[in-house]
């Protein structure tokens, strides 16, 4: 039996990350931490600023970080983005696809009924999620078969397994998402390589600026009738934090996760797990 070397299981030190949707509240968190702990980020995304507070963090991390320009639904300007991280890191080890959202035209309510969502918001939040999954992956996917090994983390969600009222495109579109995590991963070991895996976390309601609108009253700040629903089915009764999805993600980037691939994990507070009585 092999000995264990607890001391590296977790390591990520000098693993170089591109996280797509990084200049987000999520991805910026996950970007912070995963340089905090000595991996060198690449953060993609359309805004290249990046709030005071995530610089400050990045700077006095113990690894490295760079912004680069990137639309996700582009394949050109992906390409030239993964050119650049090589460029400036000298290799690429873990894409994180944090790309995406929802578009308030293609969610249900009192003015806008199923019926009338544009095709336009319906097909935007559809390419985002899932388009802007899929295409990083053939990228990026392309240059770890090449190099023989890699590492590829989704951002799911819990609609993916339990469709909300409301939202239809992005239920779709997670749905989606993790669907595609299953079979890229089953893909990449099969006719690449065992040393690829690719795998998804589904963060449960975490309190961020594409839900604000739903889940809290603008005026008041007080939770909606959505809001409470939510938290009468979350049995820790509370949104997640940003900073709860990272012991899950280091560990399925990490050594620790080594036989793990093609699996959605819930981040959620026990919403998936309660019927509701």
């Amino acid at each position: 039996m092999a000995k264990i070397d607890i001391n590296t299981l977790f390591n990520l030190t000098g693993k170089v990350v591109a996280i797509t949707g990084g200049g987000g509240v999520l991805g910026s968190e996950i970007a912070c931490a995963l340089a905090e702990v000595g991996s060198d980020v690449a953060i993609l995304d359309l805004q290249t600023k990046l709030p005071d507070e995530v610089k400050q963090r990045l700077e006095s991390a113990q690894g490295e970080y760079e912004v680069f320009h990137c639309d996700v639904l582009d394949k050109s300007s992906i390409e030239s983005c993964k050119d650049k991280i090589i460029q400036r890191f000298g290799k690429l080890n873990i894409l994180i696809n944090g790309a995406g959202g929802n578009h308030p035209k293609s969610t249900t309510g009192a003015d806008m009924s199923f019926f009338d969502i544009p095709d336009e918001a319906f097909n935007w939040v559809m390419q985002l999620n899932l388009s802007g999954t899929v295409l990083p992956s053939q990228i990026f996917g392309k240059y770890f078969a090449e190099q023989n090994e890699g590492n590829i983390l989704n951002i799911s969600s819990m609609n993916a397994f339990r469709p909300l009222t409301r939202i239809p495109a992005y239920s779709a579109a997670k749905a989606a998402v993790s669907n595609f995590t299953q079979w890229l991963a089953v893909h990449m070991a099969q006719e690449y390589s065992a040393n690829i895996r690719v795998n998804a976390v589904a963060p449960g309601f975490f309190l961020t600026n594409q839900n604000r609108f739903l889940i809290t009253d603008k005026q008041s700040g007080e939770l909606t009738e959505r809001g409470n629903s939510i938290m009468n089915h979350t049995p820790m009764n509370r949104f997640g934090n940003p900073e709860d999805l990272i012991g899950t993600i280091l560990w399925l980037l990490s050594p620790a996760s080594a036989f793990v691939t093609g699996i959605v994990v819930p981040i959620d507070g026990g919403f998936s797990a309660f019927s509701g009585v």
